[in-house]
Protein backbone atom coordinates (compact mmCIF):
# COMPACT_ATOMS: atom_id res chain seq x y z
CA UNK A 1 0.00 0.00 0.00
CA UNK A 2 1.49 3.39 -0.91
CA UNK A 3 2.08 5.87 1.84
CA UNK A 4 -0.75 8.08 -0.20
CA UNK A 5 -3.47 5.40 0.89
CA UNK A 6 -1.95 4.96 4.61
CA UNK A 7 -2.09 8.15 4.97
CA UNK A 8 -5.49 8.56 4.41
CA UNK A 9 -6.74 5.39 6.44
CA UNK A 10 -4.99 6.93 9.28
CA UNK A 11 -6.85 10.28 8.86
CA UNK A 12 -10.24 8.06 8.43
CA UNK A 13 -9.34 5.89 12.14
CA UNK A 14 -8.35 9.49 13.94
CA UNK A 15 -11.68 10.87 12.41
CA UNK A 16 -14.00 7.83 13.36
CA UNK A 17 -12.53 8.81 17.32
CA UNK A 18 -13.74 12.44 16.46
CA UNK A 19 -10.07 13.70 16.20
CA UNK A 20 -9.99 17.43 15.57
CA UNK A 21 -8.57 19.46 13.25
CA UNK A 22 -6.20 17.02 10.90
CA UNK A 23 -3.49 17.72 9.01
CA UNK A 24 -1.13 16.26 7.13
CA UNK A 25 2.23 17.59 6.03
CA UNK A 26 4.56 16.05 3.24
CA UNK A 27 7.62 16.31 4.70
CA UNK A 28 10.14 14.97 2.26
CA UNK A 29 11.49 18.29 1.06
CA UNK A 30 11.79 19.12 4.81
CA UNK A 31 12.84 16.54 6.97
CA UNK A 32 14.40 13.33 6.78
CA UNK A 33 12.68 12.14 9.94
CA UNK A 34 9.64 10.87 8.02
CA UNK A 35 7.82 11.47 4.54
CA UNK A 36 4.65 12.49 6.39
CA UNK A 37 3.59 14.11 9.33
CA UNK A 38 -0.34 13.53 10.52
CA UNK A 39 -1.37 15.78 13.62
CA UNK A 40 -4.62 15.88 15.59
CA UNK A 41 -5.76 16.37 18.84
CA UNK A 42 -8.28 15.38 21.39
CA UNK A 43 -9.96 17.08 23.86
CA UNK A 44 -8.73 14.55 26.79
CA UNK A 45 -6.59 12.09 27.62
CA UNK A 46 -9.47 8.99 26.85
CA UNK A 47 -10.04 10.59 23.54
CA UNK A 48 -6.44 11.07 22.70
CA UNK A 49 -5.80 7.19 23.67
CA UNK A 50 -8.79 5.92 21.79
CA UNK A 51 -7.68 7.68 18.85
CA UNK A 52 -3.70 6.19 18.83
CA UNK A 53 -5.47 2.86 19.75
CA UNK A 54 -7.73 3.55 16.22
CA UNK A 55 -4.58 4.40 14.33
CA UNK A 56 -3.19 0.88 15.41
CA UNK A 57 -6.07 -1.38 15.18
CA UNK A 58 -6.61 0.19 11.72
CA UNK A 59 -3.08 -0.46 11.09
CA UNK A 60 -3.30 -4.25 12.29
CA UNK A 61 -6.73 -4.44 10.07
CA UNK A 62 -4.82 -3.80 7.15
CA UNK A 63 -1.43 -5.91 7.54
CA UNK A 64 0.61 -2.54 7.63
CA UNK A 65 2.95 -2.89 10.84
CA UNK A 66 3.22 0.07 13.36
CA UNK A 67 6.71 0.25 14.79
CA UNK A 68 6.79 2.09 18.30
CA UNK A 69 3.77 3.94 20.30
CA UNK A 70 5.04 6.66 22.44
CA UNK A 71 2.90 8.71 25.58
CA UNK A 72 -0.10 6.40 25.36
CA UNK A 73 -0.27 6.27 29.12
CA UNK A 74 0.23 10.42 29.29
CA UNK A 75 -1.61 10.61 26.41
CA UNK A 76 -0.57 14.47 26.59
CA UNK A 77 1.10 13.70 23.02
CA UNK A 78 1.16 10.08 21.69
CA UNK A 79 3.31 9.95 18.78
CA UNK A 80 2.59 6.69 16.70
CA UNK A 81 5.62 5.61 14.27
CA UNK A 82 4.32 3.63 11.38
CA UNK A 83 7.45 4.01 9.41
CA UNK A 84 7.43 6.93 6.95
CA UNK A 85 4.36 8.32 8.55
CA UNK A 86 4.32 9.76 12.56
CA UNK A 87 1.58 10.44 14.06
CA UNK A 88 1.18 13.07 16.33
CA UNK A 89 -2.15 12.71 18.92
CA UNK A 90 -2.09 15.45 21.28
CA UNK A 91 -3.95 16.85 24.29
CA UNK A 92 -5.28 20.02 23.06
CA UNK A 93 -3.42 21.90 24.88
CA UNK A 94 -0.61 20.44 24.00
CA UNK A 95 -0.99 20.30 20.39
CA UNK A 96 -1.31 25.32 20.88
CA UNK A 97 1.91 24.88 23.20
CA UNK A 98 4.12 22.71 20.49
CA UNK A 99 2.64 24.30 17.52
CA UNK A 100 3.56 21.50 14.85
CA UNK A 101 2.60 22.80 12.12
CA UNK A 102 4.11 26.35 12.25
CA UNK A 103 7.08 24.59 13.20
CA UNK A 104 7.16 22.81 9.91
CA UNK A 105 5.39 25.34 8.29
CA UNK A 106 7.37 24.43 5.17
CA UNK A 107 6.02 21.53 4.74
CA UNK A 108 3.41 21.28 1.91
CA UNK A 109 -0.08 20.10 3.18
CA UNK A 110 -1.65 17.05 1.99
CA UNK A 111 -5.13 16.98 0.74
CA UNK A 112 -6.99 14.47 3.17
CA UNK A 113 -10.79 12.97 2.78
CA UNK A 114 -12.31 13.51 6.12
CA UNK A 115 -15.55 15.11 7.90
CA UNK A 116 -13.28 17.80 9.94
CA UNK A 117 -16.62 18.89 11.79
CA UNK A 118 -13.93 19.23 14.79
Amino acid sequence: MKNEQIIQLVAEACDDKRAEDIVALDMNEVSLVADYFLICHGSNERQVQAIARAIKDTMDENNISVTRIEGLEQARWVLVDIGDIVCHIFHKDERHYYNLERLWGDAAPVALHVSQEG
